[in-house]
């Protein structure tokens, strides 16, 4: 192999040691102490490789290494190096960590490529710190505005906008990280599966042919705050009382779409939230995902169909606000084809996929082709202290990212 394991291994631990939460899995958010260490981290090390650095109105890291061709579309390689509450070390850095031993193999063997390649390394993919999930790509794709970055708020009441700018950001910029159309020839990731797939079949590498559409969605109920004794149940307006039947109802809907649509409610707040008082606000997160937008599209309607009609005489009042929507995606046909040769070629078993996780690549998909490849999670544990990928097994999906790289980039050998 041309990559090396154990420099892939240090770059995984090395970024774990940047964790608010040591020994209860990873925490790495957004604009953070944290993040700063991390993408510290990773600016060494891309220096290291003679890449030119910068990072963008977004906050997005970026190195770029010259093509021979000039004014050409660049290759875009990378995945997120934000995490979520509690998770674990491979989602998102075992992508970066391929990145930058691509590049790393390119400079140390003194191989030229035709197009130029750009390693990014993306936050708030996971949305955890401002519920901007896809943010770095989305940003890249002209999707994110200051309106927005002045709406979303993170649990101390800090808005994206003012997180950027005390980083040392220029968000009233946003609209300078937007890529134009022609700028990039491809984006490739890696990730790990975040499913039992690959493992439970004995398989090295996941080729990703499509991944799911998503529909993440913030519903609050408005009630009318009461004492505990006092209300009679038929007089009250119950926030957390109607928070509960829409909650049940959207996982009814989802398993009559059928098809392996899914809903999440992953996150639930209520106030004023003491033992005593009736419920005078409740809100939720809603994520819906399908591999067909017409099933997201009815259980979207279906929750807003019924948030009607429950609440209707009740005196309960409810908002409904999308937060991202992302249709499904197919992966380019070239690259599938590209990856699934180079698994031939080095005699690794792989297989054509889906992905139920929501990637940068599917929004990248609106700029340029894109490719996604999976390693295999061992018992198909992620989001969770306990995710792990074998770090040989992590070094095979590498190996297969290097040299698709090279093709889509046009290396000179």
């Amino acid at each position: 192999m041309w990559t090396k394991l154990d420099r892939i291994q240090r770059d995984i631990e090395e970024l774990a040691k940047f964790n608010s939460t040591p020994g209860r899995g990873l925490t790495r958010f957004s604009l953070t102490a944290e993040d700063r260490a991390a993408r510290n981290y990773l600016k060494k090390e891309l220096l290291g490789c003679g890449l030119k650095v910068f990072e963008d109105a977004a906050g997005n890291l970026t190195a770029r290494r010259e093509g021979l061709l000039q004014d050409a579309p660049v290759v875009m390689i990378g995945s997120h190096f934000d995490s979520v509450k509690s998770g674990g070390n491979f989602d998102g850095p075992a992508g970066v960590a391929a990145a930058l031993e691509t590049v790393r193999v390119l400079s140390e063997r003194g191989i030229d490529t035709l197009y130029p390649i750009e390693v990014v390394a993306m936050i708030e993919e996971e949305g955890a710190r401002f519920g901007a999930s896809l943010y770095g790509s989305r940003a890249m794709a002209g999707k994110i505005s200051v309106a927005q970055l002045k709406d979303r708020k993170d649990s101390e009441g800090i808005s994206m906008f003012d997180a950027l700018k005390n980083f040392g950001f220029r968000p009233e910029d946003i609209a300078a990280a937007q890529r134009l159309p022609g700028s990039i020839k491809a984006f490739l990731e890696l990730h790990i599966e975040q499913g039992p797939l690959l493992e439970s079949e004995g398989l090295d590498i996941g080729i990703v042919g499509d991944i799911v559409g998503i529909q993440d969605l913030i519903i609050k109920l408005i009630g009318r705050q009461g004492h505990a004794g006092t209300i009679p149940m038929h007089l009250r307006a119950d926030a957390l009382n109607a928070a509960a039947r829409v909650i049940a109802k959207i996982s009814d809907l989802a398993v009559a779409a059928g098809e392996g649509t899914v809903a999440t409610v992953g996150w639930l707040s209520v106030k004023p939230g003491g033992f005593n008082i009736i419920p005078g606000e409740a809100e939720f997160s809603v994520d819906i995902r399908s591999g067909k937008q017409a099933h997201v599209d009815t259980v979207t309607q279906g929750i807003a169909d019924f948030l009607q009609e429950m609440t209707q005489g009740t005196g309960v009042q409810f908002e409904m606000t999308s937060l991202m929507k992302v249709e499904p995606v197919r992966m380019s046909a070239g690259i599938v084809a590209i990856e699934t040769a180079c698994c031939e070629k080095m005699g690794l078993k792989s297989r054509i996929m889906s992905s139920g996780a929501g990637h940068d690549a599917m929004v990248m998909a609106d700029l340029t082709d894109v490719g996604l490849l999976f390693v295999p999670s061992l018992a198909g544990r992620s989001h969770c202290p306990e995710e792990w990928t074998d770090y040989g097994q992590l070094q095979k999906g590498v190996e297969v990212y290097l040299h698709t790289v090279m093709e889509l980039a046009e290396a000179q050998l």
